[in-house]
């Protein structure tokens, strides 16, 4: 166990491009983190499955009336007629 960290720590070589390299050194130092917590805290994030999200649920609003006349669809003058309100 190394001190400070509560867990077995392994060393390990990492090639990092130039920009990314700098970019994450000053992001370490400007939150006042090590660059190896920094590493760590990116990894464990990109490790960690994202929840599941919910369902999507469409709630229509039920509204007291009564029911609309029918109106077969195949007879097209009664469905002119209703339209037009004449039925």
């Amino acid at each position: 166990m190394v001190p400070g960290y509560g867990f077995l720590a392994m060393k390990t070589t990492l090639n990092l491009g130039e920009d990314l390299m700098r970019a994450a050194k000053k992001t370490a130092a400007e939150r006042g983190v090590t660059l190896t917590s920094l590493v760590e805290d990116a990894l464990r994030a990109a490790l960690t499955p994202a929840p599941a999200s919910r369902r999507f649920q469409l709630r229509l609003p039920t509204v007291r009336g009564r029911r609309a006349p029918t109106v077969d669809i195949g007879d097209r003058d009664a469905l002119l007629e209703r339209m037009e309100g004449r039925l």
